[in-house]
């Protein structure tokens, strides 16, 4: 597996893969999502099979104490083979930053769980409501 900085032409491949996994607002608007993944302070990786996109990581940072892990998504068939890890690893180690903080979920909780950490509660802040219980999502 190569680890390759973000390029527009894996766009298509990481829209499918992310797409019906739970980064909807990523798929929904493929140009926004190239924005994001380009934006000043992103840091985004693809992990390639034979040239294919098979996972990817998205990261922002400040590029000195703090890195937040925004998305990290392997394809089913190449979980558990250390991309995940190989991918988090190379973030934080491009980003610069001393520490990484991010959300997980609980599947994923025992790939994080493998580094030294400390968990701390977290929040995620919506400012129309969440998704779902918008008074335009009816």
């Amino acid at each position: 597996m190569e680890i390759v900085p973000y390029e527009r032409a894996h766009l298509e491949a990481i829209l499918a893969l992310a797409d019906g996994v739970a980064f909807s607002t990523l798929v929904e608007d493929p140009e926004r999502a190239h924005r994001v993944l380009t934006a000043p302070g992103a840091i985004s990786l693809v992990g390639l099979e034979d040239g294919e996109p098979i996972g990817f990581a998205h990261t922002i940072t400040d590029g000195a104490i703090q890195a937040y892990l925004c998305r990290l998504l392997v394809a089913p068939d190449f979980q558990r083979r250390g991309i995940g890890r190989a991918l988090v690893d190379e973030s934080l180690a491009r980003s610069g930053a001393i520490r990484m903080d991010l959300l997980s979920s609980e599947e994923a909780e025992p790939l994080y769980r493998q580094y030294s950490h400390e968990r701390w509660p977290g929040y995620r802040i919506f400012p129309e409501g969440p998704p779902g219980e918008r008074p335009d999502d009816g």
